[in-house]
């Protein structure tokens, strides 16, 4: 992922101008939702002249803005007050495309992984060892191990995983240079969405930390290990308010600072807040903001901001998911029992979340006419479905929408976080193609291979 500038066109790339944007820098809530709109229906027309999008070649495609992204890595560093010593990763479940984890590491991010080959796409796209942080609730002998050695980061999620980190530490013949710390579950509750909700009572995640003795527990396990000076804590992201999400930052910091104030030395030095900010899928403004959040940690975890702790931050969704979206062809179109349905290119394999969970996680959808443009027309409720082969498979019901026809288009919106870059392989449907794109001062579109399409050959040697 290239970061540009708006005014550097590339001529190679470069579309015929529209009509400019209202908006260059996309900040939602300024350019509105006019501006966003007007915004998206200059790249789709882009898309299909450049054959991006295809009625036979090219059915389904996601787009990620560049300078989004940009804006929103802008908008988290400055949340954050620039006298505090604080490394904000990337949590790349929500983007592990290696050109996008690239393109966010010359903006300064670092990057949370949770497995090995979100790790091993980590490394690729340039991280340095130190500006990774390796959680996962099962990491295994070999993955710890090799954290170690690198210099990583681990954030230990429960006992027995601690005892084998101690069994690696003393297994080696010199000291680790990674910064390892304890995941604690704050048990402050859930929110709105059960699955997304990380901090409840009885959460796969940390060590439960009103669990009986596990406070006592964890104290003497910092007292005999001077290698452990980390806490870890994340709440849960969609559907949590963000005062629960910064009072369970508050437990941490609060047990933090009981742990220093006993005898002795300073035994944590670092506390990672996780990430998990929501996201507003009902509209075009960016909300809550990171300035939000950051105001709410300091009404709940004042100490975090007194120079006394280092800070890692894990934000996922909240930076990339209304930087992008997925188009998608109409094919056909039909009316059962008085309801009109359009199928569609894009179904579960894109948009997993919400076509199993639908009410925890809607999409807006927008209509386009085949050149990528607009479609207007009075909105007629119907169903948008995909092409997988199960009746559940629809991204919207009853959607007032003007009325599709085979051969437009459809855009999922909000989706450049998970969705199109974590694909589900129903129906052995082939991964699509994803392009960055920037659009410059005179409304020139310019896109950026992030991932090609996936050939059926392709799809077939996997399984050699």
């Amino acid at each position: 992922m290239t970061v540009r500038q708006p005014s550097s066109p590339e001529p190679s790339s470069r579309e015929p101008s529209g009509p400019e944007p209202s908006n260059r820098e996309p900040s939602r809530s300024a350019a509105g939702s006019a501006g966003a709109a007007q915004r998206r229906e200059l790249v789709l027309r882009a898309a299909v002249r450049r054959g991006l999008l295809d009625p036979e070649d090219a059915l389904l495609a996601a787009f990620v803005d560049l300078d989004g992204v940009a804006a929103s890595v802008a908008a988290l560093h400055r949340a954050f007050p620039a006298d505090l010593d604080v490394l904000h990763t990337f949590a790349a479940k929500a983007n592990c495309l290696v050109p996008v984890l690239a393109g966010l590491r010359r903006l300064g991010m670092g990057c949370e992984v949770a497995g090995p080959g979100e790790l091993a796409r980590a490394l690729a796209a340039g991280f340095d060892a130190g500006r990774i942080v390796f959680d996962s609730p099962a990491k295994t002998r070999r993955e710890l191990a090799r954290a170690l050695d690198l210099g990583i980061a681990v954030n230990i999620d429960n006992w027995q995983e601690l005892a084998r980190v101690d069994a690696l530490l003393d297994a080696r013949d010199a000291p680790t240079r990674s910064r390892l710390g304890v995941r604690i579950n704050p048990q402050v509750g859930g929110g709105a969405i059960g699955a997304m909700s990380t901090a409840t009572a009885t959460s796969k995640f940390g060590i439960p930390l009103a669990d009986e003795g596990n406070a006592d527990r964890l104290r003497e396990a910092f007292r005999e290990r001077p290698w452990l000076g980390w806490l870890h804590v994340h709440v849960g992201s969609q559907g949590c308010p963000l005062d629960l999400m910064a009072r369970g930052v508050g437990e941490a910091v609060a047990f933090a600072e009981r742990l220093n104030a006993e005898p002795g030395r300073r035994r944590v030095v670092g506390i990672d807040i996780g990430g998990g900010l929501p996201v507003n899928f009902a509209g075009e403004e960016t909300g809550p903001t990171f300035e939000a959040y950051v105001d709410r940690l300091r009404a709940h975890a004042p100490a975090l901001f007194g120079g006394g702790y280092r800070v890692v931050t894990e934000f996922g969704r909240s930076l990339l998911a209304k930087n992008g979206f997925t188009a998608a062809y109409v094919e056909y179109t039909k009316v059962s029992g008085g309801r009109h349905i359009a199928l569609t290119h894009a179904g579960a394999q894109v948009a997993t979340r919400t076509v199993f969970m639908p009410d925890a996680w809607p999409l807006r959808i927008s209509a386009h006419h085949p050149s990528g443009a607009a479609k207007a027309g009075e909105p007629v409720e119907q169903d948008v479905a995909g092409p997988c082969c199960f009746a559940g498979d629809v991204v919207a019901r009853a959607r007032p929408l003007p009325l599709l026809e085979p051969g437009d288009l459809v855009a999922l919106l909000d989706t450049g976080a998970y969705y199109a870059t974590t694909h589900f392989e129903y129906n052995s449907l082939p991964r699509p193609a994803v392009h960055g794109f920037t659009v410059d001062a005179a409304g020139g579109v310019h896109f950026e291979p992030l991932r090609p399409a996936q050939g059926i050959d392709e799809l077939l040697r996997a399984d050699r």
